[in-house]
């Protein structure tokens, strides 16, 4: 489950550490997804995030990925730089020069496709580029 999401060149942070790292320092748009051992990261989340990816003419700068459940620490620090929005996973956020500019929660994932997210996200992609 995690090296579904590393191998398609998402980078992982496993500490507070690198998330702020990441996210304080990063001029450019982050992609950032919350994974989880869940049947909707499995079948829609993860699916979804590599087919925007690998299909969106727009980019983020950096792809990056929490583990729920998994690196907890880390986890808990996205979600500080998430607020104000929920604790959510699977989840995704898009931040641009440090800054949150949209926010895929749990509910927003459950129930549709990969398909329909990949097009989400793609959509979003070209709005904040």
């Amino acid at each position: 489950m995690r090296a579904d999401l590393s191998t398609a060149g998402f980078q992982e942070l496993k500490s507070p550490e690198q998330v702020d790292q990441l996210l304080k320092n990063e001029k450019g748009t982050v992609l950032l997804v919350v994974n989880s051992v869940c049947g909707c990261a499995a079948g829609a989340a993860r699916p979804g995030a590599k087919l925007a990816v690998s299909r969106s003419k727009v980019k983020p700068d950096v792809l990056a990925t929490v583990f729920a459940g998994v690196d907890t620490a880390a986890v808990q620090k996205a979600r500080e730089y998430f607020l104000p929005y929920p604790p959510s996973s699977p989840s995704m956020a898009i931040f641009k020069n440090g800054e949150l500019v949209h926010f895929v929660e749990r509910h927003h994932i459950e129930g549709r496709s990969a398909e329909m997210i990949a097009e989400h996200l793609q959509m979003v992609f070209e709005e904040i580029a």
